[in-house]
C-alpha cells in the first residue's frame, strides 16, 4: 500500500515536467504568431532597408517618353538648276545656264517664265484680228505677237514679254505677248499670229513641236523707251496703271505713298490698282523680273492715252 506522502508527490513531479513544456510551447507559439504577422514571412533582423513607396511607384508606373522639339523648316534653297521642261511641269534649264546667271541676285521672282532657260510646247495660230488681246494693249499693226497660254500667261504676267520660238527645222521667229490662249492651251504652248506661224510652218500643218525662250531683244525689236497709260475711269481717288513697250517682262509697279513706295496688285487683265488713289498721278516705279528699277517722274491722269517716257530697261 503506498503511503500517503507519494500520493502528495506525484502531482509535484508532473507540475515540474509540465511548465517547461508550457514555455516553450508558448515562446514557439509565440514566434510562429510573429512571423506568421509579418507580410513577407522573413525575420526582421534579415530585412533590407525598406525602398520608399514614391520610388517603388515610380518604377511600375511607365513614363511617356520625352518629344524632342519638331525643327523648324528652313526655306528650301533655289535649285542651282532650275526643273526640268515638260508640257506639264516647270520648264527645264537650258544647256547654257549663263544667261540665267546674268539676272540680279537680288531680282525679284520671275515667275514660271525665267531668263536663260528653254521650254518645250507646242505652236498653233489665230487670227490676231486688229491685234488686241488680253493684254489690253490696244490694237496694233505688229503682226509677230503670240497668246500664252493660261499656265504660263499667270495672271497677265506674260505681259509684253518677248521669246524667240524654234521649230524643229531649225527656223525662229521672235513674238511679244499680247494675248492669253485660255484652257486647252497646255502649260508650253503657243498660239502665234497666222504671219508668225508662217514663219516656222507652212499653215496647213496647223500644229508643230517647237522650243521657246524668254528675250531681251536690242530695238528695233524693242521700242526706244516705255510709255504709261491710265484706265478708263481713272482719277486721283481710283487708278488703273499699265506700262506699255518695257523691253523686259515686268515684275512690280509701285507707286509713291508718302515716304516710300507700294506696289499695287497687278490684274489678270494688266493693268495696276491703286483702289484707293494712292500714288494716281504721282511718281511710279517700274521694276523688271533682272532687278532693274525706273523711277518715273508724275504723269497726269489721263485715260486712255499712252503717256511717253524716256526710260527703257536694259538689254540682257
Amino acid at each position: 500500500m503506498a503511503s500517503p506522502s507519494h500520493r502528495r508527490r506525484s502531482p509535484r513531479k508532473w507540475r515540474a515536467a509540465l511548465v517547461p513544456a508550457v514555455v516553450v510551447a508558448a515562446v514557439a507559439l509565440a514566434s510562429y504568431l510573429l512571423m506568421a504577422l509579418r507580410p513577407d514571412g522573413n525575420s526582421t533582423a534579415a530585412d533590407a532597408p525598406t525602398t520608399p513607396v514614391t520610388a517603388s511607384r515610380s518604377k511600375a508606373l511607365p513614363t511617356a517618353p520625352s518629344r524632342a522639339p519638331k525643327p523648324t523648316p528652313s526655306p528650301s534653297k533655289p535649285s542651282s538648276s532650275p526643273p526640268p521642261a515638260t508640257t506639264t511641269a516647270p520648264p527645264r534649264a537650258s544647256d547654257s545656264p549663263s544667261a540665267a546667271a546674268s539676272a540680279s541676285a537680288t531680282a525679284p521672282p520671275a515667275g514660271r517664265i525665267r531668263p536663260g532657260v528653254t521650254y518645250d510646247g507646242i505652236a498653233t495660230f489665230y487670227d490676231t484680228g486688229n491685234g488686241d488681246g488680253a493684254c489690253l494693249y490696244g490694237p496694233t499693226d505688229d503682226v509677230m505677237t503670240a497668246a500664252m497660254n493660261h499656265a504660263d500667261y499667270e495672271t497677265s504676267r506674260a505681259c509684253g514679254a518677248y521669246v524667240r520660238v524654234r521649230a524643229a527645222g531649225g527656223a525662229s521667229v521672235t513674238v511679244r505677248i499680247t494675248n492669253e490662249c485660255p484652257l486647252p492651251c497646255a502649260p508650253g504652248q503657243l498660239d502665234l499670229s497666222a504671219q508668225a506661224f508662217a514663219e516656222l510652218a507652212t499653215p496647213s500643218a496647223g500644229r508643230i513641236p517647237i522650243t521657246w525662250r524668254l528675250l531681251s531683244p536690242g530695238t528695233p525689236e524693242a521700242p526706244e523707251r516705255i510709255s504709261i497709260r491710265y484706265k478708263t475711269g481713272s482719277s486721283s481717288h481710283w487708278c488703273g496703271i499699265q506700262a506699255v513697250g518695257h523691253r523686259n517682262p515686268l515684275a512690280r509697279l509701285e507707286v509713291r505713298d508718302g515716304g516710300g513706295w507700294r506696289q499695287l496688285r497687278r490684274t489678270e487683265y494688266n493693268y495696276f490698282l491703286s483702289e484707293q488713289g494712292t500714288g494716281c498721278g504721282g511718281e511710279l516705279r517700274l521694276t523688271d523680273i533682272y532687278g532693274e528699277r525706273l523711277t518715273l517722274d508724275d504723269l497726269p491722269v489721263r485715260p486712255d492715252v499712252l503717256q511717253p517716257t524716256r526710260a527703257q530697261f536694259a538689254a540682257h
